[in-house]
């Protein structure tokens, strides 16, 4: 299968399930609907799609109102500003009281580019993950994305799915069926956890092939669904391995890393490791330069695990 940006999912498997007799599914926009992808939902069913203009706040307030009517309303945007400009709304207006918006946020992380550090959100899975009643959602490839679109929609509640800019490595068969709450095992090992979610799922791969070369056999988990969390996937793993690192493209606070380094603190402590951006903004630049420049590649990613792996000698 052709590399495709996970962004690509949200207007086109939108369309399949209004087609397949979703009549509640609404889609709204913050001027962006082209790049979200959602302007091919709006192209199919224009009295189902509501753009609100550079007005995040009204758009994530009206799709509260449309879920209380009994509407399942995809808000979509940048992740910066569906998590950042509109938090209060997505708080106060959906959290608390459980609607089930869904916020479908594209251009996460450092991959959108030269729009530089304004525009590179490395802290909305943080902001989601501590509100209570939301779930979030990563998928790491094309695939992924359309199921985390699909089970978004039946799942009850607020549910966040982050969604990026450039095209990634296909992962899954077509088909793939999600179920929320679960990680999901790509590759066993013995040595050494590697714990990614987005497009870093796709590195950790290439790491572990690089450690293999070396003989030590890393354990490739997809954790997709970052809440609900999959203790018992993480844990069995972590406990099978003795050494965890975790990946992604968010800041180390707060994202995949503290959920992780949370859990075995409390469950199983061991040597853990974490690949993310530390404590800072995103500059402008390439997308793949970025990657390098923050430390987000496979070679970083395989520098962890040996240090990882040499903390349990």
């Amino acid at each position: 299968m052709a590399d495709r940006a996970t962004r690509e999912a949200l207007g086109a498997t939108l369309i399949e399930l209004v087609a397949e007799g979703r009549d509640d599914i609404v889609v709204l926009d913050a001027d962006l609907a082209k790049a979200t992808t959602t302007v091919k939902f709006a192209a199919a069913f224009p009295e189902r799609f509501f753009d609100f203009g550079i007005a995040e706040q009204n758009m994530i307030a009206t799709a509260a109102g449309l879920a209380a009517g009994g509407k399942t309303p995809f808000a979509s945007s940048f992740a910066v500003f569906a998590t950042g400009r509109a938090y209060d709304q997505v708080r106060n207006s959906v959290c608390y009281p459980n609607l089930g918006v869904k916020i479908a946020a594209t251009h996460a992380g450092v991959t959108v580019g030269p729009d530089g550090g304004s525009h590179q959100m490395l802290e909305d899975i943080a902001l989601m993950r501590v509100l209570p009643n939301m779930q979030v959602l990563v998928p790491a490839d094309f695939t992924a994305a359309c199921a985390a679109v699909r089970i978004a929609a039946s799942t009850p509640g607020p549910v966040y799915v982050r969604l990026g800019r450039p095209a990634v490595p296909a992962l899954y068969d077509a088909g793939f069926d999600f179920e929320m709450g679960r990680a999901y095992v790509l590759r066993e090992g013995t040595d050494v956890t590697l714990a990614a979610c987005g497009i870093m799922v796709a590195r950790a791969l290439q790491a572990a092939e690089t450690l293999s070369a070396e003989g030590i056999s890393a354990e490739v988990v997809d954790v997709m669904c970052l809440k609900p969390l999959d203790d018992g996937t993480i844990v069995a793993s972590a406990l099978k391995t003795g050494a965890v690192v975790t990946c992604e493209e968010h800041s180390i606070i707060g994202g995949l890393g503290a959920a992780v380094a949370t859990l075995l603190s409390q469950t199983a402590p061991m040597p853990v490791e974490l690949v993310g951006v530390d404590d800072v903004f995103g500059t402008s630049g390439e997308a793949e330069e970025l990657m390098v420049h923050f430390g987000l590649t496979a070679s970083h990613i395989a520098d962890a695990a040996r240090r990882a792996v040499a903390r349990t000698i």
